[in-house]
């Protein structure tokens, strides 16, 4: 981690208000931690489209009594074995499912790759959640 560095921010009175609400609300301890949280979230999203390596979830809810739907999805992911690392099935109730599979690799892929799942005729709902390796967030 590299040396802290103290700067002023100057803010609308009620801007600042409501920026402390939500600082209560999410528990922060302090403004600082908040300000860090937004920055590094901000950065993140700016690099879902670079080429750099990322991380993401693909959510799926899907019936799983929907007609060859189970076999589309798996053949899906084995095409991108490389790239998704981990997945997660639960059976919510006695028709409907929800994946959740961890993708690895640039930006551009892992939003193809959710498109892919997420475009499969029958999926009730599906969510891309992106985020960074950490690597440049210290």
């Amino acid at each position: 981690m590299g040396k802290t560095v103290r700067f002023g921010i100057s803010l609308d009175e009620q801007l600042l208000f409501n920026f402390d609400q939500l600082i209560e609300q999410k528990k922060y301890t302090n403004r600082s931690e908040a300000i860090r949280d937004l920055i590094r979230t901000s950065l993140v999203e700016n690099k879902s489209e670079s080429t750099e390596e990322a991380i993401g979830t693909v959510t799926l809810i899907f019936n799983h009594h929907v007609r060859d739907l189970s076999d589309k999805l798996t053949e899906q992911q084995h095409s991108h074995h490389d790239q998704i690392i981990s997945s997660l099935h639960v059976h919510l109730d006695a028709h409907n499912c929800l994946e959740v599979l961890v993708v690895r690799g640039t930006a551009q892929e892992i939003k193809q790759i959710a498109d892919e799942l997420i475009g499969v005729k029958g999926v009730k709902h599906g969510k891309l959640v992106m985020t960074t390796t950490g690597h440049d967030l210290d």
